[in-house]
């Protein structure tokens, strides 16, 4: 199984979430960003294997840490980690305990505000700290950038978001658009030509989804 591959690289991922069952083929329509797709990613599922998660957890640090070294457009220090509500919340979580970085989370709207600080934050921080928000899946960014706004809106500075698996619809072009640095894992496009690649999925399921994400593209 994945778990016992020696090295966490993007295509280790993508087989780890494989072997677990995150990834279903169909139709599916999940929320308000992703209508009639033939795929259906479930990272959540990495909370099933703590070992995965914990492989996880070092895989981002890696690459945070060559995106910090990089001489151009270099990741900014942070001083916290912060995971968006719901699915980034458990790989924010393996993230802190693996790097030892201090940990908030935002409350999402209507689940009600932490009487400590009335922002909404939980976890002590002060004001113009710098944030490294964390979440597993982007399509559009729409949930990204409301959590970004709360934690701003606490006085909070984030520039950079991690997301495991980036389903290539519009969030790079919209977070750079304000001012974010988005920094991929893996694409879905890149998981799905591994699947193809080593017979995990037949050729027709694979040019089914790349179909569906061409005129995805087409309609932004």
């Amino acid at each position: 199984m994945a778990a016992g591959s020696s090295t966490e690289t993007n295509l280790w991922l993508a087989q780890a979430l494989f072997d677990l069952g995150g990834l279903r083929f169909g139709d599916f329509t999940i929320g308000r960003s992703t209508r009639n797709s033939p795929v259906y990613v479930n990272p959540r599922v990495l909370i099933s294997n703590p070992e995965v998660l914990r492989r996880v957890a070092r895989l981002i640090d890696r690459e945070v840490q060559t995106g910090m070294s990089r001489k151009r457009d270099p990741i900014e220090p942070f001083d916290l980690v912060a995971g968006v509500p719901f699915g980034g919340l458990h790989l924010s979580t393996a993230y802190a305990l693996s790097t030892n970085t201090p940990m908030i989370y935002a409350r999402p709207p209507g689940s009600g505000s932490s009487v400590a600080n009335g922002h909404g934050i939980e976890g002590r921080f002060q004001p113009g700290q710098r944030v490294l928000l964390v979440d597993d899946l982007i399509t559009t960014g729409g949930s990204i950038i409301e959590t970004t706004g709360l934690l701003e809106g606490a006085g909070l500075s984030v520039r950079t978001v991690v997301v495991l698996i980036d389903r290539e619809q519009g969030a790079h072009e919209r977070l750079r658009h304000k001012g974010y640095d988005l920094l991929p894992i893996i694409s879905l496009r890149a998981m799905l030509t591994y699947y193809v690649n080593t017979g995990r999925i037949g050729e027709a399921e694979f040019e089914r989804c790349m179909a569906y994400f061409a005129e995805q593209n087409r309609e932004q």
